[in-house]
Parts: C-alpha cells; structure tokens; sequence
C-alpha cells in the first residue's frame, strides 16, 4: 500500500483504532491452550491486523498501542509451554493437518511463526521498539527455545540428509528460521543491549540444558543445540561486535566452554548436537584457541570416516571446508590422504545437496594437500571427472566438480595428467557434437576454458592441436547458444595462451587468421540471437591484443559489424561488451584519434547520419553500466581521448542528457506505456565532460572521507601516490551522478581498504593489455589540467553542463 491509499485508509482506520486494540487485548490475553486450533486461528488473525497496521499506519498512536503488550506478551510465553510439549517433544496428534473453512492450514507451528513475524516487526519500528526495550532479554529467551528441533524434523532429517543440509543453508518457512530474523533485529534495533541480551539469555539456556541432562531429559540437547544454532545465525554480527569491541566477555572461551563439555557426548545418542557443534566451530574459528579448534578439526576428520549418523558427517564437511583452507600444514598433511579417500567414498553415498557438499569439502581438502598434489591426482580425478560427466546437464554440481578440478590442476606437477586424461575424451565429444547428450558439449568446452586458465604453452599448444578446429566449428554450425558461448570463451582462452605463436601452429598464418575472422563474422551477425553472441567481446579483444598488425587491414568491416550488431541487440550486457572493444580500437587509434572519429563518419548506421552518431548515443547511455576495472578504465579513458582532439564533428551530436521530471503524479505501469520517460538532449561534449566529472565525483564521495580536511589530504595522497589507485575503485567510476552506488559499488569501495592493492578483477583475457597500468585517478587529472590550462574557455563553456558535485569534483583535482 502506498500513496494516496495509505493516508486515506490510515484516516479511516484511527477514529477505530483504540476499539481495536481492547478487543485484540481481550482476544490475546487469555493463554494459549494446548490442540485447540480455532483459538490459534483467532489469534493469527490479530497478529495480521496489527502487523498491517505497524506497516502501513505510520501515525499510530504509540500510547494506545501499548495497550496490547500485556496480552501479547501472555500469548508469546503460554505458546511456548504449548508449542515445547505438542512439537517440540512430539505429543500426540501434533502433527495433524487441519483447515478452516477457506482451505488455510491452521497449525502450531504456522501461528507461532505469525508470532514472530509480528515481533520482528515491532522492533524493527523505531517508535514500537522502545516499547518493548525494557523486556529485550526476555523475549531473547524465549526465542532461543522456540529455535529448538521439533520431533517432526528430527524424524524427516534423520532419515533424509538432503533435505536436512537443504533446510540449513536455505531460509526456510520455520520457527527456526523466524527466530533468527528476530534475533538479528534485536542486534539491529538495540545494538550492545541487544547484544548483551543475547549472549546472557544463551548462558541461561546452556546451563538449563545441563540440568535438563542430569535430571534424565530424552530431549535436553535439543536446547543445547537451539542456543549454538542462535548463536551461528548472528556469527557475523558478534565477531563485528566483538572486533569493535562492543563485547566485553570472553566470547571465545564462553563458546569453547559450550561447544567441549559437548565433545563426551554420545555421537549416535545426539547426532544434531555433534553437528553443530562442528558447525560453530567453523563460524566462530578465529575466536577459539588454535589447540582447541586443531581437535575439533581433527574430529572431523574422524567423522568423516567413522559410522557415524549422517548429521554428523554434514557438520564434519562444513567444518572442514571452513577450517581446512587456515590450518597448519604440519597439522593436516599427516592426515590428508585418509580424508581424500574418505570423502571419495562419501561421494559415492552422496546425492542432490549433500553432494554439493561434499564436493565443496574435497575442494578444500584438495588445496590443503599440495605437499601430495602428486599422488593426489590419479585418486580423485577419475571420480570427479565421472561426477561432472552425470550430473554435466546440472549447473550447481557440474560447477562444483570443475572447480574440484581446477583445484587439482593448480597442484604442483598435476595440470599435465590432469589434461592427458581429459584431453582423449573431450576431443571426441567435440568431433561430433550432435551426437552427444544435452548439456555435454557446452559443459566440455567449459572445462577446456578451467585448463587453459593461466596454462603453460605446451598444454595450450595441447588443446589447440586436438580442440582447436572442432571449437570452431561449433561457433559456425551449431544452433545451441549455451554450446555458441562457451565455445567463444574457449577459443578466447586458446587465442590469450596461444598469443602470435598460436597462428604458426598450423602452419599458414593466413588461413588460420581466416579461421578466426570467420568466427567473428558469425558472432556478429545482425540476425542471430543476441545470446549466441554473448562473449563475442572478449573473443574479439583477444584478437585486437594479440594479432594487431593481422587485425588492422579488416579494422573498417570490423567496425561496420560491430554497428550492425549493436543495433540488432537485445541484451545490455553484449551491448556493452562492443562499446569496449571500440573504446580500445579508439586506444589503438591514439596517435591520431581524428582518423578513428573520421572513419567513423564514413560507416554509414541504419536509421542514423553515420556510425558515429549511433556508436555515441548508446555509449554514453551505457557509460554508468559498463562493468570491470578494466573495461570501465578503458571506456572512461577512451571518452576523454575523444574529448581531447576537439573535433568540431563531436558538437554537432546531440546525445541523452538528464531525465525531465514528469508532474504527473504516481506512474504506474500504464502510464509508463503511453508516456513513456523523456529526457533532455545535449551535446555529445558536455555529456562526456560530465560522464568524465561524474567519475572524480564518485570516487570522492565513496572513498574519502566526508570531512573535507581528511578529504583534501588523503586525495592528495591516492592521486600522487606511485603505486596508483587500488583497482577496485575504478568499478566505482561510472555511476551517474543521479543514481546512488550499487551494492556491488560499495563492496568494491570495501575491498580497497580491507584488502589493499587488490587484483581480484583483474580478467585473465585482458592482464597483457598495457592499459591496464593506467592509474584512472592520474588520468583524469592530468586530463582536466590539460584542458583547463591549453584551452580555458572550451574547459569553462563546458563547465557550464556540470552539476555542483561535479563542479566540485573538478574544481578539487585543479587544486592539487
């Protein structure tokens, strides 16, 4: 609900809304009772009605709303007492499927989730929040109890590990899962309190789980194992804390405390407890003492070859996958190849999810065995190899097993017979693609683009020999996108390993060249399908960086292709991809950038004066979607290359300016139909200048810090440093002034600090090109310098387009 139907049903509702409240008090404050599902439908209803009107009434009256805390309050702790007996601990006919009248299912379970979501609402409203801020480790209590395993999903996962590792990692409709958000919310809301509420109530419920065993309890670990699963949902929160120092306790040992007094207990008496406890080892690692965290790692070790209940072997494999990639090597490799061999007959059990998992464990295991990688090589790849041949056609598992693979190739001494035994078979799947089953040929050539990755030249020069002519063909014959994308990242990858010594492969230089400008003819022809043509980008760039001088006689009807596709595409992103590679063909032109502007001109463009006109329209409309450090670094220094010749071609092109806002009111989908939006026009000049701008802007805004002293001295610092600017923070430099930064903008922003000189961007294809030591920052700089003192008024006309922050992004560098 939004707008004008907010506020009138908001005026509606609040001359009723005190009567509301005395009647859901009466309704509520009764206790709940045990199996009498009509009540618990009454009451669910009540919990909608107020959960609406948190959400949609922002003027509630928060006095008389907190006429209903005491009553709710009554049904939150008498559900529980009903919730813990009927599915908690399994009472009779607990789990009988009942429905009102409309066909909705009224159970236990279901009401007490509605619960929790009303709660979770309550304290994420500010002013609701203070209500309830005096009882926050209660409620924190309680919730930690209602987390506990119901008897049904001790059954269901007991007898069904997929489902029980399916359950974990996704966010289930369960109290479990409720509890969570609640517990999460709290943090949220109330901070340190919040906190503290948490870990205090986790201690009372720990040692309440301790009498609970001595006293004889069947399901007293239920509870032990509801306090660490609270615990493992909010991990990332309490390290925060804890690391910020917000946390005063002894995180660490409190954690060690709950998870050892655990190690003694019967794995087959309390299989979901051992489990979590493997569980929260691997979340709160860096806080438990390495001796302790060695044991539990070692524990897991012997889970996963002892007969042990499935549970346990999945909390075995999570620990490990986690505690495997930082463990001592002197501690692990006495033990690596038994676990190997164990996760390999694991994997011979394993199926849907845990096969996921189980290949995730064997990944890092793998990597932690490289003092072995030798022996380790003919023991897992065959297996691996048959898992990624049977289950090729699924996405999840077969990317699993390649990047088992891919572990097992960058062991030392195992890529050679790794790719002598792929290499027989997939050269035969490729010789007759139409022969083989769904999914195999695009899934072979996947795996050849994981070998060549970072490759020696012989086993380049390997996959040339036997996949070389059948990968082309399949660009030029097959019909099948999936097998079309592939094939183009293949050959891609043979064309960076192979480099000029690849056309002498063959013999004739020349006819090989002709074999890939063929394929460069079919990917971009205008009337196939925009996804067949998906990574013709990358595949192009190969050919413009390795083969310049081969290139630069077809550097027109290249050009002209490009154009033709462009216009027929559907898909941003391919669109996109050839505005970089005319942005690089505008680098190679850089000695006289006027002859590319000029060539340009003359390819003519359907339904525009000339190619120019269309290539630059587009191009600064796909300016702030261009993804990668060195496809953004290419594109924004291409644009002030243009910018810099000042051709008097470039004004005459009017191009999208800003967005005219409409007086129109709401726009709903129709609208947007029949008015659709409407935007200024400007001229080709100034929307490059202020493209340019708009990136200096960025960058200030989301690295440097507000205070515009620290503002000043640490831009001083980055712009003139030698070793230039990180480059994530390059991603950052196209969003437009008028749209605020993506999460992907602020997690690239993050690893500029956290990680330093970072290279996690850095694309394989494109790592030769020299571009890539272009420092943006100095760049741009030099760029705005140039232009203001050489032609002061052409810097100042245009000047005149940009908005504050962009003035002052410009104004800032000038300074420096």
């Amino acid at each position: 609900m939004s707008g004008v139907y907010k506020a009138e049903t908001s005026s509606l509702m609040m001359p009723m809304f005190s009567s509301l409240m005395e009647q859901f008090s009466v309704i509520l404050q009764s206790p709940v009772q045990s199996e009498e599902p009509d009540d618990w439908s009454i009451r669910m209803e009540v919990l909608k009605c107020l959960l609406q009107s948190v959400q949609n009434i922002p003027s509630l009256p928060v006095t008389q709303f907190s006429v209903i805390l005491p009553p709710l309050w009554q049904t939150f702790v008498s559900s529980l007492k009903v919730y813990q007996k009927a599915c908690i601990e399994g009472g009779e006919d607990s789990h009988a499927v009942r429905y009102d009248s409309d066909g909705g299912e009224k159970s236990l379970e279901s009401f007490v989730i509605q619960l929790l979501e009303f709660l979770i609402t309550m304290v994420g409203n500010a002013r609701l929040a203070e209500l309830v801020g005096g009882n926050i480790k209660e409620l924190v209590y309680y919730t930690i109890a209602f987390q506990q395993m119901t008897e049904e999903q001790v059954r269901t996962w007991s007898l069904d590990a997929n489902q029980y590792v399916a359950d974990e990692d996704d966010v289930t409709y369960s109290c479990r899962v409720s509890g969570c958000l609640l517990l999460e919310e709290i943090i949220n809301a109330y901070g340190e309190e919040g906190i503290d509420a948490i870990i205090v109530a986790s201690q009372n419920r720990f040692h309440e789980s301790r009498e609970a065993k001595v006293a004889g309890s069947a399901d007293w670990w239920k509870l032990r194992e509801a306090t660490l699963f609270a615990f493992a949902s909010i991990s990332e929160q309490l390290l925060e804390a804890k690391a910020s120092g917000v946390i005063y306790c002894d995180l660490g040992n409190l954690i060690e405390q709950m998870i050892t007094e655990d190690m003694g207990t019967g794995v087959h008496e309390c299989p979901f407890l051992h489990a979590r406890v493997f569980f929260i080892v691997s979340k709160f690692r860096s806080l438990i003492n390495q001796r302790t965290s060695e044991q539990f790692l070692y524990g897991a070790v012997q889970a996963i070859a002892s007969d042990v209940p499935p549970p346990v072997k999945v909390g075995a494999c999570k620990a490990l996958s986690q505690l495997l990639p930082e463990s001592k090597q002197d501690v692990i490799q006495p033990h690596i190849m038994g676990l190997l061999l164990s996760l390999v007959d694991l994997l011979r059990q394993a199926s849907d999810e845990t096969l996921h998992l189980v290949l995730e464990t064997l990944q890092a295991a793998v990597k932690a065995g490289h003092s072995q990688s030798t022996s380790i090589e003919p023991i897992i790849s065959p297996i691996i190899l048959n898992v990624w041949a049977q289950h090729v056609s699924d996405p999840f598992i077969s990317i699993d097993a390649v990047e088992v693979l891919e572990a097992i190739k960058n062991a030392p001494g195992c890529i050679r017979p790794l790719v002598s035994r792929i290499l027989p078979t997939i050269g035969s799947i490729l010789e007759k693609p139409k022969l083989q089953p769904i999914g195999l040929v695009a899934g072979s050539l996947d795996l050849l683009t994981m070998i060549l990755k970072n490759a020696p030249a012989d086993v380049v020069k390997a996959v040339f020999e036997t996949c070389f002519n059948t990968t082309i063909q399949i660009i030029l014959e097959s019909d099948d996108h999936g097998e079309m994308q592939n094939a183009t990242e293949c050959l891609a990858a043979i064309l960076s390993g192979g480099r000029q010594e690849l056309l002498s492969w063959e013999g004739d230089p020349g006819h090989t060249m002709k074999k890939l400008l063929d394929v460069a003819s079919r990917l971009l022809d205008p009337n196939l399908e925009s996804s067949g043509s998906l990574f013709v980008g990358s595949y192009i760039l190969q050919l413009i960086l390795h083969y310049p001088s081969e290139m630069s006689p077809h550097t027109r009807e290249l050009i002209a292709a490009i154009v033709r596709r462009m216009q027929s595409c559907e898909i941003a992103g391919l669109k996109s991809s050839l505005v970089v590679i005319l942005a690089r063909l505008v680098h190679l032109s850089a000695a006289d950038v006027n002859q590319f502007i000029n060539l340009m001109l003359n390819i003519p463009a359907n339904g525009y004066g000339n190619s120019l006109t269309y290539v630059m329209s587009e191009w600064t409309k796909l300016q702030g979607e261009v993804q990668g450090a060195y496809q953004i670094k290419v594109t924004t220094t291409a644009l002030a290359l243009l910018l810099s010749t000042r051709n008097e071609e470039l004004a005459k092109i009017s191009v999208q300016g800003h967005l005219i806002k409409s007086d129109a009111g709401i726009k709903t989908r129709s609208k947007a139909k029949f008015a659709p939006d409407q935007w200024t026009l400007i001229p080709l000049p100034a929307k490059i200048f202020s493209l340019l701008a708009d990136t200096l802007a960025e960058i200030q805004e989301q690295v440097l810090d507000e205070d515009d002293d620290n503002e000043d001295s640490d831009w001083e610092e980055v712009s003139n440093s030698d070793g230039g600017l990180p480059q994530d923070i390059i991603y950052s430099s196209t969003v437009p002034s008028n749209v605020g930064p993506s999460v992907e903008h602020l997690d690239a922003m993050a690893k500029v600090f956290d990680e330093g000189e970072d290279d996690s961007y850095d694309d394989d294809l494109t790592k030769i090109d020299p571009l890539n030591e272009i420092k943006l920052v100095d760049f741009l700089t030099a760029f705005f310098s140039n232009l203001s003192n050489n032609d002061r008024s052409l810097f100042d006309h245009l000047c005149q387009s940009l908005s504050v922050s962009q003035s002052a992004a410009v104004e800032k560098v000038l300074r420096k």
